[in-house]
């Protein structure tokens, strides 16, 4: 099962987008990725738990004011980092 969480904000979005997709965990996943604009869009992407992105979230210092996140459970194609959702903002 997929999940999307998106919001916009008046100070970082990031902290509620991984924040959201924490509450997305119970439903079975393989990957995760956000999208934020800011200027342009910039992604991480990782497999794994929430914990995994948000340990690249913090090294990439991604910040904006406009993001999506999403959680995919691999149903089509290999469980790997470019096959995540976000793989389409490039």
């Amino acid at each position: 099962m997929c999940g999307i969480v998106a919001g916009i904000s008046n100070k970082n979005v990031l902290p509620k987008l991984i924040e959201g997709l924490e509450h997305l965990e119970y439903r079975g996943y393989d990957s995760a990725g956000v999208a934020i604009l800011n200027g342009s869009i910039k992604r991480v992407r990782s497999t794994g738990r929430v914990t995994s992105i948000k340990t690249k979230v913090k090294k990439s210092k991604l910040e904006g004011l406009i993001g999506i996140g999403h959680t995919r459970w691999a149903t089509h194609g290999g469980v790997t980092e470019e096959n995540a959702h976000s793989a389409y903002f490039k």
